[in-house]
């Protein structure tokens, strides 16, 4: 039996999966980011963790693979990193000569919602499928495109950054600078952006009960859905408000991509049946019939799990 180690690097964690050829994860773990230590340090503790575990399940170097890992930025060549989201540290760093130095295994790099994306295609809901679209609806959006079994990284790394297209002119101030982008909508932050807005004007619903019931009188999206699905008519109007902009924005997509199966995950996702059934009929509206006819818009399977599951994928593709 043969292993890959998968990596999902975040702003607070940094999670390891040992995970064999069957995609099962035989061993998982975490550390704690610690950027400030800059890049060449994290990656020295990144070594020396991967050495550990290996040394744990008593597997040999030559069953290894390789390393893949999923980092928030543009990544080109499944080697190099633009720019990091979430740290500063060096730009168009090579992470897979660094980390491949280190380990002496071979490394694959990517965006980390494309990496989640690759994990859905080899083993979640999008299994089986080679044309793909996968979307992370979560405090910000992040998207990846597979076509052809491949992802679509571009020329600069940035292919599937759908969180900053624009869908509004001059709309809504997005986190980036930009107006309008269909981040600023539908993302965790736009949900409780507009419904702070609504709630300033109208205090007579059930958002409003849930949200002065809370020690910290903010409101979070889940308080929207969670009174949506208690028919309440304020949030319904927020959530119709929502996947309107979602199915807009997706059609968009839909027509220069043309998938077989959207998947969606994050935590907005988390919303259920009252999100997806919303944005299935209303994609319709907005898309030519051949882009919808057999289209599937799924839900993301492997919840935590994805990054390190995505990761170990890359090695194997």
């Amino acid at each position: 039996m043969k292993y890959i180690f998968g990596i999902d690097i975040g702003g607070t964690n940094i999670k390891f999966g040992l995970i064999n050829t069957d995609g099962k994860i035989l061993l998982n773990d975490s550390i704690k980011t610690k950027s400030e230590l800059g890049s060449d340090k994290t990656f020295d503790r990144i070594a020396e963790e991967i050495e550990k575990l290996r040394v744990e399940k008593n597997i040999e170097k030559s069953d290894i693979l390789g390393v893949g890992m999923g980092i928030p930025g543009p990544v080109l060549n499944q080697e190099t990193v633009v720019f990091f989201a979430n740290f500063p540290w060096e730009e168009n760093l090579n992470v897979s000569k660094l980390l491949g130095e280190k380990t002496g295994y071979k490394v694959k790099v990517d965006n980390d919602v494309n990496v989640i994306t690759a994990g859905e295609v080899w083993q979640g809901a999008a299994k089986g499928h080679t044309e793909v679209l996968g979307v992370a609806l979560g405090t910000g959006i992040g998207g990846g495109v597979i076509s052809n079994g491949k992802l679509i990284a571009g020329i600069g790394g940035a292919g599937g950054e759908i969180g900053h297209m624009t869908i509004v002119p001059n709309g809504k101030l997005c986190g980036c600078g930009k107006k309008g982008c269909f981040e600023a909508y539908v993302s965790a932050t736009g949900i409780e952006r507009e419904t702070e807005s609504r709630l300033s004007i109208n205090k007579k619903n059930k958002v409003w009960d849930i949200v002065v019931k809370k020690e910290i009188q903010k409101v979070e999206a889940k308080d929207v859905f969670d009174a949506a699905k208690l028919g309440d008519k304020f949030a319904l109007d927020i959530i119709d408000y929502t996947t309107d902009h979602i199915a807009h924005g997706l059609s968009i997509v839909l027509h220069i991509t043309n998938p077989k199966v959207v998947v969606i995950g994050g935590g907005v996702a988390l919303a259920g049946d009252i999100l997806f059934d919303r944005i299935r009929e209303k994609i319709k509206a907005y898309s030519l019939p051949v882009c919808v006819e057999e289209l599937k818009i799924l839900p993301a399977k492997l919840g935590n799990e994805a990054g390190i599951v995505g990761a170990a994928a890359l090695i194997l593709n």
